[in-house]
């Protein structure tokens, strides 16, 4: 029997780089008649990775390594140029938190258009709601329009919102980047119940402390490829190696 939840065959990712830039409506003007140079740019090469289910995989690298534009292949937010991906189950990407949100309208008022927007009911997200806003420490602030929300407090009530959906495998791109450490500590224990569930969840950061935590496997990438897939600490020490 497969047990995998996401298996990537021969992946790659190219996308096309134009040799100069063309900001102004100007520039556009005066290089009408000129056709724009293109270089390819491999983002992934070759990508080859099975996540079974029930497994915290963590990816670790450098910035630009190719680690965000593996997790958006495996959402099917891009297409891979060629390859194969396979994925079984519901899945929910915490890749760019807040995607959605309007601020214009008032952080209530967002906690349901993010919730419908995750694929939430008008009515999960009744019910949901106290438990929404009471992780997110945000209760004093609800009736407050989101633009004046600090950029701390819109990832607080957007992790918030998105915890909320109950799916099979998670996608998860440095989440905790922004936020207080007591919020930091809060999303770390969200993860650890989810790992005990027995969720499936593949993790991006560069905080190795909680890569070593969690995650039971980790792929190390570089210039878009996987240099080792396997037992943390061996990954992380690879990874160190090339800093």
């Amino acid at each position: 029997m497969n047990d995998a939840m996401i298996k990537l065959g021969s992946v790659n990712k190219i996308f096309s780089v134009p040799h100069e830039r063309r900001n102004t409506l100007k520039e556009s003007l005066i290089n009408f008649h000129r056709r724009l140079k293109y270089e390819d740019f491999y983002a992934l090469k070759n990508i080859d990775l099975e996540v079974k289910q029930g497994e915290f995989v963590g990816i670790i690298g450098k910035n630009g390594s190719g680690k965000s534009t593996l997790l958006k292949v495996m959402a099917n937010i891009y297409k891979p140029t060629s390859g194969n991906v396979y994925v079984n189950g519901s899945l929910s990407p915490f890749l760019e938190l807040g995607v959605g949100f309007n601020g214009d309208l008032t952080a209530r008022e967002n906690v349901y258009l993010n919730g419908v927007i995750l694929g939430l009911s008008y009515e999960e997200i009744n019910e949901k709601y106290k438990a929404i806003v009471d992780f997110a420490e945000l209760e004093d602030f609800m009736e407050m329009k989101l633009k004046n929300f600090s950029s701390g407090m819109q990832v607080r009530l957007a992790f918030s919102v998105a915890i909320q959906v109950d799916v099979d495998i998670y996608l998860c791109d440095e989440v905790l980047a922004v936020g207080d450490l007591s919020f930091q500590k809060k999303c770390l224990n969200v993860f650890g119940n989810l790992k005990k569930s027995g969720k499936t969840i593949v993790y991006v950061s560069h905080d190795m402390d909680s890569i070593k935590e969690f995650c039971d496997k980790t792929a190390f990438v570089e210039n878009g490829e996987i240099k080792m897939f396997g037992k943390t600490d061996e990954s992380i020490q690879k990874y160190l190696q090339t800093i």
